[in-house]
């Protein structure tokens, strides 16, 4: 049975969107409302505005998670750090993209606060207990070598792996397009359709709405078993 599918007692959660820098990027803050605890995923700049939604909410931080290192996913990841106290989690295989942070930003000519250091390295396919949170990690690589997405309930967080209509890009260092193919694969094979992903960038979807016209997944169909 795909993960996320069949029947079972959901806790009271709330996904809330900030679009965030020059690059649109999709920050999210993952509430539990009964308990009034919080996770970021993917903060990737705009602070204040992401602090603005954690008093308004009134929900405590627990933990930031990244689906992956690039600058515009993890630039406010240091601010909140230390502003809440509260640990990084982030898979090993993004630290060569982490280490270029600083490189990058320098190219890109943005300005960017501190890298962040990394509490918690993710090292494999596991279930991460946070709270009042149970996420299952999928590795998810391609886009950077270390991507994952992860499953909260009935909520994929999947980074710049997949988008609506489209997938990631595979032209950065890092990048490798035959092993994002597998992992668009794996998605298909083992997250029931009706899921909602919540991509890094653009609206969210759901593999149900992404098999029938998503033009990257198409030619995936016939390697899903």
């Amino acid at each position: 049975m795909p993960v996320g599918s069949g029947l079972s007692v959901y806790l009271s959660l709330t996904v809330h969107t900030v679009v965030t820098g020059p690059f649109q990027e999709n920050a999210f803050l993952l509430v539990d409302d009964a308990r009034r605890k919080l996770l970021f995923i993917d903060p990737g700049d705009d602070v204040e505005r992401l602090v603005n939604v954690v008093n308004q909410v009134e929900a405590v931080p627990v933990a930031i998670l990244n689906t992956h290192a690039h600058l515009d996913h993890v630039s406010a990841v240091e601010a909140l750090q230390s502003r809440y106290r509260i640990p990084f989690y982030l898979h090993k295989g993004e630290k060569p993209i982490l280490d270029h942070f600083e490189d990058m930003a320098s190219f890109l000519g943005i300005a960017t606060g501190k890298p962040p250091q990394v509490d918690v390295w993710i090292k494999r396919e596991e279930v991460l207990t946070l709270g009042p949170f149970s996420l299952q990690v999928l590795e998810t690589p391609g886009h950077t070598p270390g991507g994952v997405s992860y499953l909260v309930e009935k909520h994929l967080f999947v980074g710049d792996t997949l988008f609506h209509g489209s997938v990631g890009r595979t032209d950065l260092p890092g990048g490798d397009w035959p092993l994002l193919q597998k992992s668009l694969v794996k998605l298909l094979q083992t997250v029931a359709p009706q899921v909602v992903i919540h991509p890094g960038h653009g609206p969210d979807t759901t593999l149900e709405v992404e098999r029938r016209q998503n033009p990257f997944l198409l030619p995936l169909e016939k390697q899903v078993n």
